[in-house]
């Protein structure tokens, strides 16, 4: 078959299949699957993770302690990143100006100066702290 009659009924049979109206929404699914919970756990396994580190002798143990921390510590930022910019919109940040301020300190908390960069539980208590702060407010939006 010859390359150009096949772009071209390509071409024609993808414009008969195309959409003819395109619908764009706000976020992937309806807002009621936001929740902050799901941050909160992982750096609740964070913290755990922390604990479990500075409880063993075990090189291996630790190395290991080490990974989950960080890999949930990734998980964090993503979670409260999904909330920053999907959940959170300019009305919210106009009745909570210290969102922004509240998601840029939690993240780094969760980032490589913070959780990521130590094995320090009372930062892993710190982040856990800005969470609670993020799930008041997002509560309140909720009620609202």
């Amino acid at each position: 078959m010859n390359v150009s009659i096949f772009s071209r009924a390509t071409s024609a049979l993808s414009s008969k299949l195309a959409p003819k109206t395109v619908a764009f929404a706000h976020c992937d699914l309806p807002c009621g699957i936001y929740d902050p919970a799901q941050a909160k756990i992982e750096a609740q396994s964070v913290k755990a993770a922390m604990e479990k580190y500075a409880a063993s002798s075990d090189v291996d143990f630790k190395s290991r302690a080490v990974a989950v921390k960080e890999e949930r510590s990734e998980m964090v930022k993503h979670h409260l990143w999904v909330l920053w910019t999907d959940y959170f919109k300019a009305p919210h940040f106009e009745a909570y100006p210290q969102l922004n301020t509240l998601f840029n300190e939690a993240t780094k908390l969760a980032g490589a100066g913070g959780t990521k960069g130590t094995n320090d539980v009372a930062v892993a208590d710190k982040l856990l702290a800005k969470i609670e702060e993020i799930s008041e407010i997002f509560w309140a939006t909720k009620k609202a």
